[in-house]
């Protein structure tokens, strides 16, 4: 049975390329499930250092998401589009370690985004979820993300075709 989080215990910490080790792993560990990621084998370190680099703590920051000192996951903010007229639009990425699943961390993560989301000149948050990953989209819609776009048939994981769902949510 998990335990549910005590909110106090949280707090988002600026990623640093020490910390990639255990990103990757986070990442790599949720690709089996074939619910979160596109990528359907591992990825290295090294292949995603360009990744790394394009968190820019100011505008486009990669936090961990920590649990009394202890390291559950992580979140962060990536450019949408890459074009100057969507500075004020930001993808959101949430990955948890196991043990911080359904406890209500991931929760407590997005709305700390929210809160946030002004600070970095932010007005709109995306998230781009396979339509098969009913607990995400749950939790997305439950903090009032809405869904903008369905992309049907658009990933082949493993000879099943996925539709992809864009939720959005206007912040700040």
């Amino acid at each position: 049975m998990a335990i549910p989080v005590a909110e106090n215990e949280l707090c988002l910490q600026l990623a640093s390329q020490a910390d990639l080790d255990r990103i990757v792993a986070t990442y790599n560990a949720s690709i089996p499930s074939r619910l979160v990621t596109a990528d359907l084998q591992p990825v290295t370190v090294d292949s995603r250092l360009p990744w790394f680099a394009a968190h820019d703590p100011t505008r486009r920051p990669l936090w961990l998401i920590v649990e009394r000192d202890q390291y559950r996951g992580w979140l962060s903010l990536q450019s949408f589009y890459g074009r100057p007229a969507y500075d004020g639009v930001a993808e959101v990425s949430l990955y948890l370690e196991p043990i911080a699943q359904g406890r209500g961390i991931g929760r407590w993560a997005l709305i700390e985004l929210m809160t946030r989301a002004p600070a970095y000149s932010l007005h709109t948050l995306l998230g781009f979820i396979f339509g098969h990953n009913l607990p995400s989209l749950v939790l997305f819609e439950r903090l009032g993300f809405v869904r903008w776009g369905h992309l049907p048939h658009v990933a082949n994981m493993d000879g099943v075709m996925r539709d992809l769902i864009i939720v959005g949510k206007k912040v700040g």
